[in-house]
């Protein structure tokens, strides 16, 4: 028991207390103890998020249950068995200090070994600190990690996380800003304000045979700061053991590659050519990358290490070229340099799908056979726009993957108000093309859902806009939604609930730098860091003429690459791979739920069952091993100084054993 013990401690464990002969069985499950408050909705959503198990006690419910020995640990098969690896709670003592209920919390955390996070608390000496130097918005602040945390469960972070400060009129985060006192030990601080001095905002508190991680600032599960520090909390709450996984995802999109896009008019303050575009057009050309545009795009690529996704419409660039002469030179040079890009079937002419448009409306209406019932396309016109964009690809040595499909504006799909439900040519369609992901629009429906035999994969759309190539067009565009009337704008924010409207329209010579790109690129950052696969969609449109895709990600990426550490890369899988991902974890949640999965830990060894065929995540320390039937194997991939994995257990077992690793 002793080397056992020994081992834990080495990868960040503590040995629980002796239990005579018998090690004490260790449930992988969380206690959450909910106020209601916004820091431990934020750990409950990261929990869920990564997949790990817990447990909610609403203090506000008057038939909570009582937190008490028997519903903390019991025995089971003559083992002594804690019932949660680890607690969260809203403060260091939200049941009174004394009280039967704290003393059966501490007692028990204390017998098993169990950590506890105070999810935000004020700086004080019960927590380990002594009175705050500083107490305010930490708006702005920078706070960095320090070396105790570097070489702990902060260690994928390099560095410094900067405090949102998104509305300087708002106070977006409050904190206290302490020394640590006897038995602390700071992972994060900062500088105090008007002083030399440094104090904690995140820390461990060693007292009593307990430990606690303390939390001195407010925050909730959107802010950037959170979501940058939210796997440390996670692995030191779990000490570095549990189920689920935790990954940062950024996969780009660029749709209608080939085919030209049509051109915002700024007199018109909308498209010529839509439905809804009235007026004379200056007759501008529309927008579509040229040779030199494809080979930036390249030059892009191996600058960044980052692969783009290029859905494209091969039949729109057929026509395009026979409309021009007869030469492509930016199909010449895309089919050139097609090793350098992935890409995704889009249809062959960006056809819709749905219904049958009948464009003499304002908005557009579903057009109605005689009986009245909705037109729809055929079944045979669908197929032949998937199937013949797949041949050109085929015989153009294009790395498609036939499962994988992006429809024109996401159609035969259901889309309100005018067409509520799918086309019903829409799945057999797909079940005939092999077509096994098919994109949706995240801003219209945000799960994954079947479509006949295929899933759906949403994406969340860019504020770069498809009918734009120049920084003086995407703002004007940008303007008119998001602007008041009294301001030139549509009005559109005024009656949004969910928009806010500009103090006053952005400068076109300025604004989409000064404005839009940073807005853009940290809500696509926030996506990134918060273990979120989908992907995000842009235009061809974006990469030619001011190229306004560029600078959004190149934010993006240069805010991340100074975020983490070389140990946590950011992952860019492809659309297929993204849908896999949903498909597992809405498998897995539905396991959780169903109460079907046990999964515990007992010394060294990890022992988890769940329903036949159902793919378990996990996420263990470096150097576990995984037993096979016969022999072993090592566990998982390496992500963030730890190994995760989706994962099964061998042929013939009937549970998925780990072996953590030890020290002699």
């Amino acid at each position: 028991m002793l080397a056992a013990a020994a081992g834990l401690l080495a990868f960040g464990l503590s040995a629980p207390h002796a239990f005579a002969a018998t090690e004490p069985r260790i449930d992988l499950k969380v206690l959450v103890v909910d106020n209601g408050d916004g820091p431990v909705g934020a750990i409950t959503a990261e929990l869920k998020s990564t997949g790990i198990p817990y447990t909610t006690v609403d203090l506000t419910s008057a038939n909570r249950p009582v937190i008490d020995d028997a519903f903390l640990s019991d025995t089971v098969n003559g083992t002594p068995r804690a019932k949660y690896q680890g607690v969260v709670l809203p403060n260091e003592a939200p049941f009174g200090t004394g009280s039967a209920e704290q003393t059966a919390l501490e007692t028990y955390e204390k017998t098993y070994a169990i950590p506890q996070v105070d999810a935000y608390t004020w700086a004080h000496p019960e927590v380990g600190l002594n009175y705050a130097s500083y107490s305010g918005t930490l708006d702005g602040h920078e706070a960095d990690v320090t070396t105790a945390g570097q070489s702990g469960v902060f260690g994928y972070l390099d560095g410094p996380v900067t405090f949102e400060d998104n509305d300087p009129s708002v106070s977006e985060s409050y904190g206290f800003v302490a020394a640590p006192a006897d038995g602390f030990t700071s992972y994060v601080d900062t500088a105090v304000p008007g002083s030399d001095d440094r104090g904690s905002l995140v820390g461990e508190y060693a007292h009593d045979g307990r430990r606690e991680l303390v939390l001195t600032f407010a925050y909730n599960e959107y802010q950037q700061q959170f979501l940058v520090l939210a796997r440390g909390i996670v692995e030191w709450l779990t000490q570095g053991v549990h189920l689920g996984q935790n990954r940062n995802y950024f996969s780009v999109h660029v749709d209608d590659v080939f085919a030209p896009d049509s051109r915002w008019d700024t007199d018109l303050n909308c498209t010529p050519g839509d439905y809804d575009c009235t007026g004379d057009d200056d007759g501008s050309t529309d927008i579509r990358m040229t040779a030199a545009d494809a080979q930036y795009a390249v030059q892009w690529e191996q600058e960044h290490g980052f692969t783009l996704d290029l859905a494209f419409n091969a039949g729109s660039g057929e026509e395009w070229k026979q409309e021009h002469g007869g030469t492509d030179e930016l199909a010449t040079q895309l089919l050139a340099d097609k090793a350098d890009f992935r890409w995704i079937n889009h249809t062959y002419t960006h056809l819709f799908l749905g219904c049958v448009q009948d464009l003499t409306t304002v908005p557009w209406s579903c057009a109605k056979n005689a009986d009245g019932t909705t037109q729809y396309m055929s079944q045979a016109d669908i197929s032949a726009e998937i199937a013949d964009n797949y041949n050109w690809a085929v015989a153009n040595g294009l790395s498609v993957d036939r499962t994988e499909l992006v429809t024109g504006e996401h159609s035969g799909l259901a889309v309100l108000p005018q067409q509520p439900d799918d086309n019903p040519n829409l799945a057999p369609a797909l079940a005939a093309n092999g077509i096994e992901w098919t994109a949706s629009d995240h801003s219209r429906e945000t799960e994954q859902r079947a479509v006949g035999s295929a899933l759906t994969v949403p994406r969340y759309p860019m504020n770069v806009y498809y009918n734009t190539g120049t920084q003086a067009e995407a703002v004007d565009e940008y303007n008119w939604i998001y602007t008041s009337a009294a301001d030139g704008g549509s009005g559109t924010c005024e009656n949004n609930p969910t928009s806010t409207c500009l103090a006053q329209p952005l400068d076109t010579a300025t604004g989409y730098t000064s404005y839009i790109v940073p807005q853009e690129a940290r809500t696509a950052l926030s996506h990134a860091i918060g273990n979120d696969p989908l992907p995000h969609y842009a235009h061809q449109s974006n990469l030619t003429e001011d190229r306004l895709l560029y600078p959004v990600l190149d934010q993006v990426l240069d805010d991340y690459n100074a975020l983490f550490a070389d140990n946590t890369p950011l992952q860019n899988p492809r659309e297929s791979a993204i849908g896999t991902e949903l498909q597992r974890r809405t498998a897995w949640q539905s396991a959780l739920d169903d109460g079907s999965v046990t999964a515990y830990r007992i010394g060294n060894t990890v022992t988890v069952t769940a329903p036949s065929g159902t793919q378990i995540p996990v996420t263990a320390p470096e150097g576990t091993i995984k037993q096979l039937l016969l022999g072993t194997t090592a566990f998982g991939t390496p992500y963030a100084g730890e190994r995760s994995a989706w994962t099964t257990p061998d042929l013939l077992q009937t549970a998925l054993t780990l072996t953590l690793p030890t020290t002699t």
